[in-house]
């Protein structure tokens, strides 16, 4: 393996100006569903995947039906708004489990998810969530990680979803349960980027830092799960949906911090 590494490396760096073809199996277009709903409304969004050769961007669904059911006997139609997206005011309520039913050229695909609590901000006169910027070394180099710390919440089994934002591009995400320290302080660790690095990835003074982070369900966590470890493994994330589409629905509760970053607010590592 390492012999194939070398030789891709060298015709990557040494023959930058010879073309390359490059031998990959071609799939079928595949619909793709990512549905949410939390308490400010519903949003899915549905959309089809494309060949490798193909250089279009018209792979947005727009004449689907898209449906929410709750098993506390509530229904909405999720109207179609513009670009693939379907969205409503249809709030979800803890506790409840909602269905997605999505149905497109004759093909119907659904999802359940249960509704889950909202996220404890404050605990023992603390505010949550704690995050901070904080340099350490790995060996002889030193890294920027972003440091996360929630308050569980209580006397429950809970999964979370943490997406970090970039100047409002997706940057880091990372899924936890709290089978280390349940009803307690939850930390999560996002490595950045190694000190002294120059590519893009590295952030600049004034960037700002948008951090979402949902409560939920189980199953919402092994299909996020599956797709985090899908670089290890070399296998496609866990089905979500009956029907043979891809993507995933998550009834969730939510809550949105912003930090601004800055190189003289990051601290040393103290632990």
């Amino acid at each position: 393996m390492k012999k194939y590494i070398y030789i891709l490396l060298s015709l990557l760096f040494f023959s930058c100006e010879k073309e390359i073809n490059i031998d990959y199996h071609k799939a079928d277009s595949r619909y793709v569903v990512e549905g949410s709903l939390n308490g400010s409304g519903t949003e899915v969004r549905v959309s089809k995947t494309q060949p490798m050769d193909d250089n279009s961007t018209g792979s947005d669904v727009d004449n689907a039906t898209v449906v929410i059911t709750g098993d506390d006997g509530t229904r909405a139609t999720v109207p179609f708004s513009r670009n693939g997206y379907y969205r409503s005011k249809f709030r979800g309520v803890a506790g409840v489990t909602y269905t997605l039913d999505v149905d497109v050229d004759g093909n119907h695909f659904t999802s359940t998810s249960t509704m889950q609590r909202v996220i404890i901000t404050k605990a023992r006169d603390e505010e949550y969530p704690k995050f901070r910027l904080v340099w350490k070394k790995m060996l002889t180099e030193r890294y920027l990680f972003g440091d996360l710390r929630l308050q569980d919440i209580s006397n429950e089994s809970n999964y979370y979803f943490m997406h970090i934002y970039r100047n409002g591009i997706g940057y880091r995400w990372a899924v936890m349960k709290d089978d280390k320290n349940p009803n307690k302080e939850l930390q999560q660790l996002f490595t950045f980027f190694r000190d002294g690095a120059k590519d893009s990835d590295v952030l600049q003074d004034g960037d700002e830092l948008k951090i979402v982070i949902r409560a939920i369900d189980q199953r919402a966590y092994d299909y996020l799960y599956s797709m985090q470890q899908m670089s290890s493994t070399g296998t496609n994330p866990i089905d979500n949906f009956t029907g043979g589409c891809l993507g995933y629905f998550s009834a969730h509760s939510e809550i949105t911090y912003y930090q601004d970053f800055y190189y003289s607010d990051v601290v040393e590592d103290d632990e």
